[in-house]
């Protein structure tokens, strides 16, 4: 996607005040207006102004848009960082699965559409806004269950008008067995109520951060694991880890690399569970000495091997 600089459209400084973006907002809408400009490009003008300021105009929208990057060029190939969303609790409806969106989808789904939300009367006794939140955990966390503090930034407005990012802390059960995409909730963690007792809820989407040894799909976790050329083609009892600990498994005679293991049950401990699949990699020793070499020199002599014999077939 291409980036869109929402402050340069408004003509606006990233530091303005709410009510400076409003003000800027307005007077560029009456020039560009297209009842009322003569310009050619007066409608695209007039409904980029408006882009920019259902985000800037809003701000949890405006937060969130910082938190993506602040050091992108306007019209730049542009992806969002990873994660970027980790930790940062908004309102309204979560953010379901999709393609890459532009940035206005991202907030229109990210935040529901609630633009304007909070300068609406709530009657008496009105419940509070549930708010979502994206967090991650280990997947060791998942095999097992855990007690873990989190931490959240909630955009917030000064008496002056200028957006920052505030931090609350929060104590979370991670269950066992819970999977990527599934959400934990905390009751009346969300908005707050008119009255104490109103307050919305805090959904949290779990996702798992990304581990140097494991893949996960779903219940199904994977490894690769390095095996010796002899215990491919021998066979051999191997300790193969999982995030719950070492387990035996057999490697048949006569396995091939990339051949594909699978021990069941040993995914994520979901209802049911995943399975755990072991995916071989042939490692081969280096010959970095005279008997290495001699060695290598001798598996030439005793097969008759052309590792190419139905590559040019």
């Amino acid at each position: 996607m291409k980036y869109k600089d929402y402050y340069q459209t408004l003509n606006v400084e990233r530091n303005a005040s709410q009510e400076d973006v409003k003000r800027s907002y307005r007077k560029l809408a009456r020039k560009y207006h297209p009842d009322v400009s003569k310009l050619p490009d007066a409608e695209d003008q007039f409904k980029e102004l408006g882009e920019a300021y259902d985000v800037l105009g809003d701000p949890e929208k405006r937060a969130a848009y910082d938190r993506m990057g602040s050091e992108w060029r306007n019209g730049e190939d542009f992806e969002p960082p990873p994660n970027w969303d980790e930790g940062f609790e908004f309102r309204g409806a979560g953010n379901d699965a999709g393609g890459q969106p532009d940035f206005h989808d991202i907030f229109e789904r990210m935040f529901g559409g609630a633009h304007g939300a909070h300068t609406r009367q709530r009657p008496a006794n009105a419940r509070g806004e549930d708010h979502h939140a994206k967090v991650l955990i280990d997947l060791e966390d998942s095999y097992r269950g855990a007690q873990r503090s989190i931490s959240l930034q909630v955009p917030v407005m000064d008496a002056q008008g200028h957006v920052s990012l505030e931090t609350r802390t929060l104590n979370v059960t991670i269950p066992k067995g819970i999977r990527a995409g599934q959400h934990l909730r905390l009751s009346g963690q969300g908005g707050a109520g008119t009255t104490p007792g109103t307050a919305g809820d805090l959904y949290l989407e779990v996702a798992f951060r990304e581990h140097p040894r494991f893949q996960v799909d779903g219940r199904d976790v994977s490894l690769e694991l390095p095996v010796a050329p002899w215990e491919a083609a021998l066979g051999a009892q191997i300790a193969v880890p999982t995030p719950d600990g070492s387990v035996e498994m057999t490697v048949p005679a006569g396995s091939a690399g990339g051949r594909r293991l699978r021990l069941k049950g040993k995914g994520v401990p979901a209802s049911p569970p995943g399975d755990l699949y072991v995916i071989l990699n042939i490692v081969l020793p280096p010959a970095d000495s005279d008997s290495a070499k001699a060695a290598y020199g001798a598996m030439q002599q005793a097969f008759n091997f052309d590792p190419r014999a139905h590559f040019y077939r």
